[in-house]
């Protein structure tokens, strides 16, 4: 009960670290891996530690069905080759020369468990990658790309991971076995990932109908992949990263207006709490990781910190540059159909932060192998990971923005994007008012039709830089303005009288709840409106 108060407690800190980083844009996977550090030296605190079978239960399917949620399949299909470059290619060779720098540094480590070490740190994290870059005016192209890797590369990883471990607590590693089986595990992975999806979109189309069944459907969505595939011995994180990605392509028919709302908030929660919690469950576990290691020297452990994540940076660069301008040099067709900026592909090999996905595979290193022999230098390697995850969120994440003005990358407005494709839908829906509207009656046609027309015309009336770029919440000239905040004070007087009578018992609750609701809706769309430009 006493170490449930603590991480309570704990969660509540991390909270208001959240909000005092949104509300002076610090990236908040930064916010995270920095309380893990404070939390391991307050001095009290009890040391807590997950079964390492269920770490990746309770971490893994969640974090990673959400990012692919909100990835884009369109975009994903074409970046498809930069993005299984650096999620394939990347990471195996981040993984050898990981592994190879931390067997010619440290004696006591074996291949196998340099191996497994370099599994670890092999792929950047999609949330860090995300959180950091958002803001910073990069081309979609480039989000895209280190969205696709984020995402994929946490499956490549940790099947290398999942092998490494294998040859670690079975004593054998084939290679050439391993490459079959990688390719086995990942085509079921894919496989029972589409089943998994088709099934879920079956029970949403034809079934469900109410939103809070369809939250809970979508929660338990990716636990179910991941289980179901685990169970067949194959790549859980693959069927999991394929579920998402299937349903979200199809989320527009699928789920309702309501439960889309719902069910992005709850995620937008359930997210923030894991990703604190992993960073809370380290840091109350840092302190005994320290004294576990403390036959080695401090200066032995900062040497060899440091060098494995100076390593991980730099391996980055080098497989980079070559991915980029190979294909290039030898395709005449991508030559013409993509644009070059040697600046792109600077940010994208200083974009390389590590963060829960590591962090979560180092937690879940077992205990013990053969018949409760403890497992060899984990404290070792969850202390080279976590500072890993340091050296890369808190160097690469805090200069990235300085490197980007520095580099003087034209901002990529998506204000202007946005305002294009406002464009397109009012005009559209007009058009559609005019040629199957028009035996209306005449007051209802008016009516319906002057709400595009209003809006048409303030877009048209929107003097919009073709390059525009800001930080933060744009009130100047935006696309909707004062019509906008008019209409969010008239629904506050609406509320205000709603509330009256709700305190004067004049209004039935049922009926309250539900205009409520209507007001709640129609106030957040009106808000999108304004800060989401």
């Amino acid at each position: 009960m006493e170490n449930i108060t603590v991480i309570i407690m704990l969660l509540f800190g991390v909270a208001f670290l959240s909000l005092l980083s949104k509300r002076y844009n610090f990236p908040i996977p930064i916010v995270l891996v920095l309380c893990g550090v404070v939390i391991s030296i307050v001095p009290g605190l009890p040391v807590i530690a997950l079964s390492p079978e269920v770490v990746f239960i309770i971490f893994l399917p969640p974090l990673l069905y959400h990012a692919a949620w909100y990835t884009s399949w369109a975009d994903f299909k074409q970046t498809v080759r930069p993005i299984t470059l650096a999620a394939v290619g990347l990471v195996l060779f981040t993984t050898v020369a990981v592994a190879w720098a931390a067997h010619l540094l440290i004696d006591d480590i074996s291949w196998p468990l340099a191996f497994l070490l370099g599994a670890i740190v092999s792929p950047p994290d999609a949330v860090s990658a995300t959180s950091i870059t958002k803001g910073l005016g990069l081309h979609p192209r480039l989000i895209a790309i280190l969205e696709g890797e984020s995402l994929l590369n946490d499956a490549s990883g940790l099947v290398a991971y999942k092998y490494a471990l294998t040859a670690i607590t079975a004593g054998n590693f084939v290679l050439w076995q391993a490459g079959l089986n990688f390719f086995i595990m990942s085509t079921l992975g894919i496989a029972i990932g589409l089943a998994v999806g088709f099934v879920m979109s079956f029970i949403h189309k034809k079934f469900v109908c109410d939103d809070i069944i369809e939250a809970t459907f979508t929660l338990l969505t990716p636990f179910a992949s991941y289980l179901i595939a685990e169970h067949f011995e194959c790549s859980g994180v693959l069927a999991v990263v394929t579920t998402g990605l299937y349903l979200s392509a199809r989320s527009g028919t699928l789920f309702t207006h309501e439960s889309r709302m719902m069910t992005g908030t709850i995620w937008s929660v359930l997210t923030s709490i894991l990703n604190g919690l992993i960073f809370i469950l380290i840091g109350l576990q840092l302190r005994q990781i320290i004294e576990g290691i403390g036959d080695y020297s401090g200066m032995s452990l900062f040497v060899w910190g440091a060098t494995v994540s100076i390593v991980v940076i730099v391996v980055r660069f080098l497989w980079v540059v070559p991915a980029t301008l190979v294909p290039r040099f030898l395709s005449k067709k991508i030559r013409e159909k993509e644009e070059f900026d040697y600046r792109n592909m600077i940010v994208f090999g200083w974009s390389g932060m590590r963060g829960v996905v590591s962090m979560a595979a180092a937690l879940a290193l077992p205990l013990t192998i053969n018949d409760n022999e403890a497992f060899p230098l984990r404290n070792l390697i969850i202390y080279l990971v976590f500072c890993v995850i340091l050296s890369t969120l808190v160097i690469q994440g805090l200069t990235l923005p300085w490197m980007i003005r520095k580099l003087k990358l034209e901002p990529y407005s998506i204000l202007a994007e946005e305002y294009g494709i406002r464009n397109i839908i009012v005009s559209e829906t007009i058009a559609h008012i005019e040629d199957h509207f028009s035996l209306l009656n005449d007051d209802l046609l008016h009516n319906i039709k002057s709400k595009y027309e209003v809006k048409f015309n303030r877009l048209q009336k929107t003097e919009l830089p073709a390059n525009f770029f800001g930080k933060g919440n744009v009130m100047g000239g935006e696309i909707f303005n004062d019509f906008t905040k008019l209409q969010i004070d008239l629904l506050n007087v609406e509320r205000s009288k709603l509330e009256v009578m709700h305190k004067k018992g004049s209004v039935n609750e049922e009926i309250f709840r539900k205009i409520e609701k209507e007001l709640d809706l129609e106030e957040s769309r009106l808000w999108m409106e304004i800060y989401e430009n």
